[in-house]
């Protein structure tokens, strides 16, 4: 029996505060490294009315239309959800973020609360880049930031723009460069 490859799945949210719950994720954005045709984009409706003014800046997404507009968090999950599990039919998501804490948070949480399960596993666990990056090459925290690490890849201009999807997108790019580096002499 053969098993199927593992697929990255480059995760980015945006969210109005600092931890879900009271504070809402308002989108989310994932990515396949090495498929860039493979991506997946929600904003979702805020679940509170608390939030952080400068948090929500960040995004740039407008919150009262999105209390008008954007999906529910169940029905954003749930799209969400399908999206991942859709997947499988290729390969085996492994979640990946960076920082895995913050968007994995968000995501787990979310997953939990509105699904009642991840598709990426009963922990919601998975790759951190940055961690990632200090055991492939041996360096410093400080070492690991994405502009050090997209520096180092040849990748300087492939924006971070605070855009879920985006950043996904240009999370799956780094991570590929990553792999790449990793397997080449």
């Amino acid at each position: 029996m053969s098993r199927l490859p593992e697929l990255y799945v480059a995760v980015d949210v945006e969210a109005d505060g600092p931890i879900p719950g009271p504070y809402s994720m308002i989108s989310l954005g994932m990515a396949v490294a090495g498929r860039a045709d493979l991506t997946f984009y929600t904003e979702l409706r805020p679940i509170s009315d608390d939030f952080v003014p400068a948090a929500l800046a960040v995004s740039g997404l407008d919150r009262d239309r999105l209390l008008r507009e954007a999906p529910t968090p169940e029905e954003a999950m749930a799209a969400a959800a399908r999206w991942v599990n859709g997947l499988r039919t290729i390969g085996r998501p492994v979640f990946l973020a960076g920082p895995a804490v913050w968007d994995g948070m968000f995501v787990h949480w979310y997953f939990m609360r509105f699904t009642g399960k991840s598709p990426f596993g009963a922990t919601g666990s998975g790759i951190d880049l940055r961690s990632y990056w200090m055991g492939m090459t041996g360096c410093e925290w400080a070492e690991s930031r994405s502009g050090t690490i997209k520096r180092e890849l040849g990748l300087e201009g492939v924006p971070h723009t605070h855009h879920a999807g985006e950043d996904a997108a240009e999370l799956a790019q780094v991570f590929e460069g990553v792999l790449r580096r990793r397997t080449s002499p």
